[in-house]
């Protein structure tokens, strides 16, 4: 069974950066889109940016400009360098396969902006 593990989340002031990584078992990260997703409290869970098996990418309009996706496919590992954070951007963050069926969720990072 796939596996995603998501990690480098924690809490810092607005204006800094993060940058979270998420690692996928098995080969089916090189076939697949990818994508973060963030929930916040008592929100449903969006997708932030997404990355092509080949390097395109897309982003909310809310993180566009600050937010960078990127993958590394030897390494079956995703990433999302975070600049300019703000207190919006409070959420736990996840990754999956962009199209369904969703592989099975994992338990996110936590990242809180919070002066």
């Amino acid at each position: 069974q796939v596996q995603l593990v998501e990690s480098g989340g924690g809490l810092v002031q607005p204006g800094v950066s993060l940058r979270l990584s998420c690692a996928v078992s098995g080969s089916i990260f090189m076939f697949k889109t990818m994508g973060w997703y963030r929930q916040a409290p008592g929100k449903q869970r969006e997708l932030v940016a997404s990355i092509t098996t080949g390097g395109r990418t897309t982003y909310a309009d809310s993180v566009k400009g600050r937010f960078t996706i990127s993958r590394d496919n030897a390494k079956n590992t995703m990433y999302l360098q975070m600049n300019s954070l703000k207190p919006e951007d409070t959420a736990v963050y996840y990754c999956n396969i962009l199209s369904p069926p969703k592989l099975q969720w994992g338990q996110g990072t936590q990242v809180t902006v919070s002066s």
